[in-house]
Parts: structure tokens; sequence; C-alpha cells
């Protein structure tokens, strides 16, 4: 099967999330292990409140979104599918704005480690070229390094 790998490319293809748990759109640019991402949550989204406010941990799994969606690209371009992971840990968080629904939102995204399975990733998260939240986290890759049991 042949995929198009040309930028911006819709996050759906290359993550497992669909709605209403999909967060993010699409991603713009890529770079070794590194990324900006878009997204835009609609006005009816489980994770905002009747005010439109975003709830922080919409933020910081828009993050883990954000990784994962890096990493799928980063799978296709290297010829592997797409794999799954799990976020596992929030290492820090800061949050210094509120995002609403409707917000077109950016994420910046660093892996900053990788070990046996896991990743560490740092991010930033921008609504009109402020930041609101910032960032490092740990993900859990299946099968990126991890020993089967046998």
């Amino acid at each position: 099967m042949n995929i198009d790998l040309t930028l911006p490319m819709s996050a759906e293809k290359l993550i497992p999330h669909r709605p209403p748990m999909l967060l993010v759109d699409r991603l713009l640019s890529f770079e070794s292990s590194s990324g900006v991402v878009e997204a835009s949550l609609a006005s009816d989204s489980i994770l905002a409140n009747s005010k439109g406010e975003l709830c922080e941990v919409a933020l910081v799994e828009m993050l883990a979104q954000g990784y994962a969606t890096v990493k799928g690209y980063e799978d296709l371009i290297n010829g592997k599918p797409v794999q799954e992971g799990y976020l596992v840990g929030i290492r820090r968080f800061s949050f210094s704005g509120q995002a609403y629904a409707g917000d077109k939102l950016t994420i910046n995204i660093r892996t900053v480690g990788s070990f046996e399975g896991f990743s560490v990733v740092e991010g930033e998260i921008y609504a009109a070229e402020e930041i609101i939240a910032s960032g490092s986290i740990k993900l859990w890759l299946v099968n990126d390094g991890s020993k089967s049991g046998a």
C-alpha cells in the first residue's frame, strides 16, 4: 500500500484515536523526532465546560496525541506500521493561559529521550502565538524496543 506522506497530513492517518477522543487535527511539520501539530476542538467537545473553556487534562492529552502524530509519521517514513502507545506519566506540566473550544492551537513536540519502549517528550501548546501550556510527559510504545516474553 502506497501512502502519500506530503505534509500537512491528517492526524487520523497517523494515530488510532477517533472522535470524540481525537484531539489533534494534522501534522504540519516534521524533523528528526520533532514536529508541529495543529488542533482545534469543536464547541461541543466533551473536554470543554459550558463557557467553552478546555480543561487542563485536554491540553496534556493534546501533547500526548501530538507526540503520537509525530511518531506515527516517523514510523511511516521509515517503512514501519504505526505503533500503539500509552501516556504513562506526567513529569511536569505548567499552564499559563486558557484555551477555548474553537481556538486554533499549535503544539510543538520534541522527543528528548527513548529507552526500551519508553519515550520522554517535551512540548509547548500555543494559542495565537502565546504559550498556554508546556510540559514533559512519558509514554510507552508497544513493540518499540520492548522485549516480548517467551
